[in-house]
């Protein structure tokens, strides 16, 4: 299992070339299946979710050419068993996401519930009851969601909770619907505004993305597009965070600033010059030590919850008293227990984590627990005397495109052990 090694104390510096958003790509890639025409998505992370939803893709039967640019085209015309099994959708929640257009376009969907997850589990219960309410007949049996539709009809929708994955099942699902469906209290990330992009790319009807209101108005069919996926706005941050962390000046190339204002709000508090263009972020810490800030996490546009370990990780070496209170997850502060290994004082009171900074952290051995845990991890590493080896990246690599090369080109000492 593969570790990574960093020896703390390098201030970071230069310019970091920032990925095609996972959150974005995953969509995007399952929204192919409601095409008749072949599709190019071009931007799209080398990342272990994204090569296990381009799988359960082929599983289908969907075509699917990658080149060496980052660029995959698809051709859905033949999809011939509309299936997700368990064996993928366990490692991969995300793969819900093709139960709206699979319905959608060919009427039938035998979709396996994600790991851990049972049907009382709110996010999956709204895309069941969403699909419903456009007249599918769903059945939870073996494990499977099983939904059958001659065709979808248009619906009123409105979510009890904000739900990311459920607005994207049901906007894909109401493309192809007849008449008109309205989504209120959707979410209005931007990876959902980028899906509603690509689909009105394809011929898709939607008004409203990027609001709590969504309005489409059902088509017959979708054609063809070629559409690029946007930056990934967690790893602008991540990197951005790090530069914050050791002191230093970089510059996120390829990025999205306007979808990343919380961050950047908060990363001035904390004592950061912050200079954007139209797909630049530029960071210059001036070798000072970061000022300790107050973040609470919410749905967009306000603090999101997948910065959530970074900034931790960031107060644990800021001067003064920071709290970080999580809203969305319950159970999101596995990271913490690991920084205090290092040295970290942050103590945690119920959804809030009181971190009181420290000079430096000292290296340990550290566990990765999820994906943006293990992101504060090595944020943790780059800030701490020693070598740190944090275990179990295969997390990282869930969500991070060559972290280790990415980070060795802003000057920190970081490799790979196999």
């Amino acid at each position: 299992m593969d570790k990574l090694s960093i020896k703390g104390g390098a201030t970071l510096s230069g310019s970091v070339t920032i990925s095609g958003a996972k959150n974005a790509a995953l969509p995007i890639l399952a929204g192919t299946l409601l095409a008749t025409e072949k599709v190019t998505v071009t931007n799209v992370p080398h990342l272990k979710d994204v090569t296990t939803m381009l799988s359960l893709l082929q599983m289908m039967g969907v075509q699917i050419t990658v080149d060496d640019r980052e660029g995959v085209e698809i051709d859905a015309s033949n999809v011939n068993c509309p299936q997700a099994p368990y064996e993928l959708v366990k490692t991969m929640r995300a793969s819900i996401l093709v139960l709206g257009p699979l319905v959608a376009r060919f009427g039938e969907a035998d979709v396996s519930l994600p790991g851990g997850c049972a049907i009382g589990a709110r996010p999956v219960n709204l895309h069941v009851a969403g699909l419903q309410a456009m007249g599918a007949h769903v059945v939870v049996e073996n494990g499977f969601i099983k939904a059958r539709a001659k065709r979808l009809r248009g619906a009123h929708i409105v979510f009890d909770i904000v739900t990311v994955t459920g607005t994207e099942n049901l906007l894909m699902a109401a493309v192809l619907a007849d008449g008109e469906t309205v989504l209120e209290n959707a979410a209005r990330e931007p990876e959902v505004t980028d899906l509603a992009n690509f689909l009105i790319g394809m011929g898709a009807k939607i008004e409203g993305a990027g609001s709590s209101t969504i309005v489409v108005q059902g088509v017959d069919a979708l054609g063809g597009t070629s559409y690029p996926v946007l930056p990934d706005r967690i790893e602008t941050g991540t990197y951005l965070v790090a530069a914050a962390m050791t002191g230093g000046k970089i510059r996120a190339v390829n990025a999205a600033p306007d979808t990343l204002e919380a961050v950047l709000i908060k990363l001035a508090e904390a004592g950061a010059s912050i200079q954007t263009g139209d797909d630049w972020i530029e960071i210059d810490m001036q070798g000072r030590r970061p000022r300790a800030i107050d973040v609470r996490t919410a749905p967009y546009p306000a603090f999101p919850t997948d910065m959530q370990a970074q900034f931790c990780a960031m107060n644990a070496v800021a001067e003064g008293v920071g709290t970080i209170t999580e809203t969305i997850f319950e159970n999101r502060f596995q990271h913490v227990l690991e920084m205090q290994r290092m040295g970290a004082d942050i103590q945690l009171e119920g959804h809030t984590a009181i971190c009181t900074g420290v000079e430096r952290l000292n290296a340990a051995p550290v566990m990765a627990t999820d994906l943006r845990a293990s992101a504060g991890l090595v944020l943790a590493g780059l800030a701490a005397d020693g070598e740190t080896v944090v275990d179990r990246i295969y997390h990282v690599d869930r969500g991070y495109e060559r972290i280790e090369e990415k980070l060795r080109q802003l000057g920190a000492s970081i490799r790979r052990i196999v």
